[in-house]
């Protein structure tokens, strides 16, 4: 059985930073799925699942309430490995491309601190699994190690 494409990333070398994961066509659309590595695989420690789950809440709702990319959003959501997310646009897009978004949806989710959207036992199945101090803490530590001084080696990967 053929090595999906995620699988053949060097995962030692690999660095926190934004990535095109692939790029895949849907009729005439292309998706273009982002890699957002938020820790260093087998080298840090992963993310535990409440700060996951919160960043997950957050991003989607800033995203999905974006003026430009509320309609080429089509899923934001954590790796099962819980060392980064994916996000996926409708559009061609390179990772330099979405710094900005991406940028501003991390100082989002740094500077939140309201009731965490969707946070209910109507609208989540486990909405008592949330962590905003730590999403809060974990959204800032990427801005400033990653996304503030970000360059190619953090935009391509590792070869």
């Amino acid at each position: 059985m053929e090595k999906i494409a995620s699988f053949t990333i060097d995962h030692i070398k690999l660095q926190p930073g934004v990535y095109v994961s692939r790029k895949d066509h849907v009729g005439a659309e292309v998706i273009t799925t982002f890699d957002i590595r938020m820790t260093s695989p087998n080298e840090e420690p992963v993310m535990n699942t409440a700060e996951v789950h919160t960043i997950e809440h957050l991003g989607a709702t800033f995203l999905r309430n974006h003026p430009e990319y509320r309609d080429k959003t089509v899923y934001f959501g954590p790796m099962g490995c819980r060392t980064g997310f994916y996000l996926l646009l409708a559009g061609d897009y390179t990772s330099r491309d979405i710094i900005p978004l991406i940028t501003q949806m991390y100082e989002f989710i740094r500077d939140f601190r309201d009731e965490v959207p969707g946070a209910s036992p109507k609208d989540c199945g486990n909405y008592l699994d949330m962590n905003l101090g730590m999403a809060n803490y974990l959204a800032n530590r990427f801005l400033d190690k990653v996304l503030y001084s970000i360059d190619d080696s953090r935009l391509v990967y590792p070869q």
